[in-house]
């Protein structure tokens, strides 16, 4: 038994290295490709093609180590202007590629063309903004001026379709919580995740500055002022107290506290579906946010 198979081994190995020493065999391959384009200008935005399916004939060995990618040299494809286009025809590659894997033949080329997306690389200016999510504010409290950037640009190069992305902008990330008063911080700056490689800055740092100011909750019970009311109309629960409740600027106390403020029912505003009316708080300065008024609305009563 053992000679038998040692016979079928020899004879099976001498079969194999007969067959491969012969020429005129056909088989599909996926040969490496590699692009070559000037990266001072240019930015392959996405996954470049790495492979290009061949059908290729030629001798045993031969077709052997390119279908097991043993010892290949990638086939260099030169873009000229590469951010005038976003595919090569694969008719464009049939000549210099067949001259490259010399002494293999090759067939065809499956693919009807090979996608990329090479951007051309331009500079920027982009006017540096909070990005909203990267902070938050004590409760009641309001940023009451402008944020301040030193530099108020930021300097930007990369691909051109991912800078117009921007918009114009580009987000800080202030990495604050509750804040509780006036903001000056010096915040280091990079590009955004995902975008490493596509982008670069020309800065590092900037300097943020706002003014912060904190708002006191309160109420209050309103006169009541009816306007334009005809004698035949009245308001149910009349006798009932209308309460504003209000946020007011902490800086304003004085000025707020001689106001004295009205609940305006103007006959003139009634719903006509529902006979009800809306209240109205008359004087509204702009230091003070109005939450909300108990009742919203009264109900009219015809006599």
């Amino acid at each position: 038994m053992k000679v038998v198979v040692l016979c079928i081994v020899t004879a099976t190995t001498f079969w194999i290295l007969n067959a491969l020493n012969k020429d005129d065999y056909n088989t599909v391959v996926d040969y490496p490709v590699e692009f070559s384009f000037d990266e001072s200008r240019f930015v392959a935005v996405g996954e470049m093609p790495k492979r290009v399916e061949i059908e290729i004939n030629g001798n045993g060995w031969d077709l052997l180590r390119k279908y097991f990618h043993i010892n290949e040299t990638p086939y260099i494809i030169e873009l000229g202007d590469a951010g005038n286009t976003d595919y090569l025809m694969s008719a464009d590659l049939k000549r210099p590629l067949s001259e490259f894997i010399s002494p293999t033949q090759l067939i065809s080329i499956l693919d009807d063309s090979l996608k990329f997306n090479i951007d051309r690389i331009v500079t920027a200016r982009l006017r540096p903004v909070l990005d909203s999510n990267s902070f938050t504010l004590a409760e009641n409290h309001r940023i009451i001026s402008k944020a301040n950037f030193n530099p108020d640009q930021i300097t930007v190069s990369g691909a051109t379709s991912i800078l117009k992305d921007f918009e114009g902008e580009f987000p800080i990330n202030l990495d604050e919580k509750r804040i509780d008063k006036d903001l000056s911080k010096e915040v280091s700056i990079e590009v955004p995740k995902g975008l490493q490689g596509l982008l670069s800055l020309e800065d590092d740092k900037v300097e943020v500055s706002f003014e912060v100011v904190g708002f006191l909750e309160g109420n209050q019970t309103l006169n009541p002022v009816l306007k334009n009311f005809p004698s035949s109309v009245t308001i149910e629960g009349e006798e009932e107290p209308m309460i504003f409740y209000y946020l007011v600027d902490s800086r304003e106390i004085e000025a707020f506290q001689e106001i004295e403020f009205e609940g305006i029912l103007d006959y003139s505003q009634r719903n006509q579906e529902d006979s009800t009316l809306t209240i109205q708080v008359n004087p509204l300065p702009d230091y003070i946010e109005l939450i909300r008024i108990e009742p919203s609305l009264v109900k009219l009563r015809y006599e």
